[in-house]
């Protein structure tokens, strides 16, 4: 095979590979405004472990997720979604999530990387900020 066939095998050969890769649920969404993804009413008062959770899960999951869990167009889903109520996505699936990550399943947003720095009962408390968001939304 010529040099100049062998470089345009290669080079379809990656126009292919990247073609499936952003149209596989492997790879984020490209170009996301960032805007939330879902209405979300946060409750006027949360509990001790909800109010520790929520500093939390700002300072860790909102790049993603957005401040009140509403998810991000292009970044990251909702939490506040049918999808994660207790019946589909047990606590112990945030516990997993965060010191394992995800590999993407519902979403087009890309594998979620494990978040490194979080002590178990922390997760638990940014589990008890969903969970309340969740709630004061109807998602039980």
């Amino acid at each position: 095979m010529s040099n100049r066939r062998l470089v345009a095998a290669a080079a379809l050969a990656l126009v292919l590979v990247v073609g499936w890769y952003r149209l596989s649920d492997r790879g984020p969404e490209r170009g996301g405004s960032g805007a939330p993804l879902a209405a979300v009413a946060v409750p006027d008062a949360l509990d001790p472990q909800a109010r520790a959770g929520r500093a939390l899960f700002e300072a860790n999951c909102a790049e993603c997720h957005g401040p009140t869990a509403a998810g991000r167009d292009g970044y990251g889903p909702p939490l506040v979604h049918p999808i994660y109520e207790p019946g589909h996505h047990a606590d112990a699936a945030f516990d997993l999530a965060v010191a394992n990550g995800v590999r993407a399943h519902h979403w087009r947003f890309g594998d979620m990387p494990p978040v490194a720095g979080l002590a178990p009962r922390e997760v638990g408390r940014i589990t008890a900020y969903v969970r309340a968001l969740q709630r004061h939304n109807g998602i039980e």
